[in-house]
């Protein structure tokens, strides 16, 4: 075994020895008491005491220590081996031929001693923290490190390190402080914990000072060269959480929070990044998916169309956790196939069976291959065209896609024998009023048809606007920030429903596992969502000052207000008091092929104002966005007015 020579400080082995001599000459010598000492016995107990307080310091390495960064660690290291020292002191003194002292004469000189040591490490400490100030004092401390202990300011690393607060003095934030202090490379230092635990709050974490919320005033952070405010909390109140972003932002500090990203990666592990605004802005991610979830899942091939997707690649992660015997993944755009593909790999290695396929849904032949190929059991369609402002434009293409691309899927379902097909739809289809919402509430149809005659469960889940995924207006709203604005919002009074894209997944996931067959599911997605609110927000949170928002008008198919999807009253419960399910009545198979065989013709044509015309025809509730928007601006005035009319009455 190789021996590792240790780094002794020996500069401040003199300064203790100075310490200790000062404190013997004091006790020793200019004390005198019953017992005065004769210089003979003065030199024997000044020597005695010298050889076991050192060389015990010594042993317990309290001179190999780093005290410009010493914790309480180091401090209970000093502590304990002067006690070690002081009880070998009086064994020796009283088994050796010396000239005896008092008992309280010898805890006397070991206990000034200590005194003196702390002293001097304190004063060390607090010397260079306060050395990094540009004021006089600041410049006379660098000066006094200097000349003492030949420190010059700011050649340490330290000094170069990003000094940071830490919300939260829990397991999390300890963890994460504990991984900086004891790395050398990293780049940031913690200073202090803030935190609300009473029992916490007044002591020391790491070395690190623990302080209430009300303590950690500005002038106290600036005092310990505070930069940057990490939180460290992941279980905090969203609303909390936005209080102390908008607080700490005012007053300048850069926002870091440590914790996974919002969309969770597989596997992923805790690092420290930059603030999502979508943290800041809606209600922490619910978590549907229970046991009964996770036991349908397991043991099951699942094929998931548009897996490369957000909604997809999501749905791909959080079966990967429920132990499938195989997710294939089918999807026409390869890089997003293949982007969480890799991701699953290395969170899962070889325990999990991962299939890719590259097909769209509207190649039959294509798709019924990969069919024949794996057979799966439960198929979940997440592929979609989503865009409405392209769709507009777009309409056959939409057609073809949507619509097709999930009788496709229904027909090959049943030639195969799956046991489940899962749809993945959207808020848009209810009383569509435009293309991409008219084809999804074609689907619902279709499925719900295919429910009354074939072998295969259905179901099919709506959701609303999606956080994070591509077609999501924050991702948009960031870009426009980021380039200095203007941010663009079509209308001022338009409101929309948010969720997250975690909770929309479990969602699709859980009322798969507890459809029975022909089920429409909607989820309660509790209050909507002010566009312009949402704008102002996200420029306020961001800190940049003079972003312009300018109000650009409707798109093509969009309404102002999103239609309330959960009406209790009119809804039927499930287990999950977030989940109910619409009463619908299916169509016939034939009334579906008739409005099938419409759309198809159409399409031949190539023509998509009269496609458009056509797919009114296939979904009655297809209604122009003209209608629906006037008739919310009517109901919405009438609900306004309502207040004012009581007030009338009353006087």
């Amino acid at each position: 075994m190789k021996y590792k020579k240790r780094n002794v400080r020996w500069m401040l082995v003199v300064y203790d020895l100075l310490v200790y001599e000062l404190s013997a000459v004091l006790l020793l010598g200019l004390y005198g008491g019953n017992d005065k000492l004769s210089i003979s016995g003065m030199m024997q107990q000044m020597v005695l005491a010298l050889l076991c307080v050192f060389s015990i310091r010594l042993i317990g390495n309290v001179y190999g220590q780093i005290w410009r960064y010493g914790g309480i660690q180091c401090y209970i290291r000093l502590l304990y081996t002067d006690a070690i020292a002081f009880f070998v002191y009086l064994i020796l003194e009283l088994i050796l031929p010396v000239e005896k002292i008092t008992f309280a004469r010898m805890l006397c000189l070991s206990s000034i001693n200590l005194l003196g040591a702390l002293v001097l490490r304190m004063m060390y400490r607090y010397a260079y923290k306060c050395s990094n100030k540009e004021t006089n004092q600041g410049r006379f401390l660098a000066s006094l490190l200097y000349i003492f202990g030949r420190v010059k300011k700011g050649n340490d690393k330290e000094v170069q390190k990003i000094k940071i607060a830490i919300i939260g003095a829990g397991r999390v934030g300890v963890s994460f402080a504990e991984d900086l202090l004891n790395s050398d490379e990293a780049a940031y230092i913690p200073r202090c914990f803030i935190d609300i635990n009473e029992n916490k709050v007044g002591r020391e974490i790491q070395g690190l000072p623990v302080w209430s919320e009300d303590e950690a005033t500005f002038r106290k952070l600036n005092e310990y060269e505070v930069q940057e405010i990490v939180f460290a909390i992941p279980s905090m109140d969203a609303e909390k959480k936005k209080t102390l972003y908008e607080y700490y932002k005012n007053a300048g500090y850069k926002l870091k929070v440590y914790d996974y990203p919002t969309v969770y990666a597989a596997g992923g592990k805790r690092h420290l990044r930059e603030f999502d605004i979508e943290e800041l802005l809606f209600r922490k991610p619910l978590v549907v998916s229970d046991e009964h979830t996770n036991e349908y899942y397991k043991g099951k091939v699942v094929l998931i169309t548009g897996g490369g997707g957000s909604i997809g690649s999501e749905l791909c992660r959080q079966l990967a956790k429920m132990q499938p015997k195989q997710i294939v993944i089918l999807d026409i755009y390869e890089n997003g196939a293949y982007d969480v593909q890799q991701e699953l790999k290395i969170a899962y290695g070889n325990t999990l069976n991962l299939q890719i396929e590259i097909c769209s849904i509207t190649h039959k032949k294509a798709l019924e291959h990969v069919f024949a190929k794996y057979h799966p059991q439960i198929v979940i369609n997440a592929a979609a065209h989503k865009h409405v402002p392209l769709m507009e434009h777009n309409c056959i293409e939409a057609i073809y896609n949507n619509v097709f691309g999930t009788q496709n899927l229904v027909e090959l379902c049943e030639k195969y024998e799956a046991e489940r097909f899962m749809m993945v739809s959207t808020d848009k289809a209810v009383n569509p009023t435009n293309v991409m919402g008219a084809t999804k509430r074609m689907c619902e149809m279709i499925v719900q048809s295919a429910s009354t005659h074939g072998k295969v469960k259905y179901s099919a889940t709506r959701f609303g606007n999606v956080l994070g995924s591509a077609g999501s207006v924050i991702p948009l709203f960031k870009r426009q920030i980021a380039n200095g604005g203007p941010v663009t919002v079509t209308d001022k009074r338009i409101i929309r429903y948010f969720m997250t894209i975690p909770e929309a997944s479990q969602l699709v996931l859980q009322s798969g596992a507890m459809a029975n067959n022909g089920e429409l599911f909607v989820l309660d997605m509790g209050q909507p969502v002010k566009i312009m609110d949402l704008a102002e927000n996200m420029i306020r949170l961001s800190g940049v000052q003079g972003i312009e928002i300018v109000e650009t008008g409707l798109r093509p198919g969009e309404k102002l207000y999103e239609e309330l999807l959960v009406k209790t009253e009119e809804l039927d419960k499930t287990s999950n008091s977030m989940i109910f399910i619409e009463r619908d009545s299916a169509l016939s198979p034939e009334e579906i092929n008739t409005r099938l065989n419409m759309l198809r013709e159409v399409c031949e044509t190539g023509d998509d104002s009269q496609a458009r015309e056509v797919l009114r025809k296939a979904v009655p509730t297809f209604k122009k966005p003209e209608e629906v928007n006037r008739a919310a601006e009517f109901v919405v005035h009438q609900k306004k007015s309502e207040p004012e009319r009581e007030e009338a009455v009353a006087i």
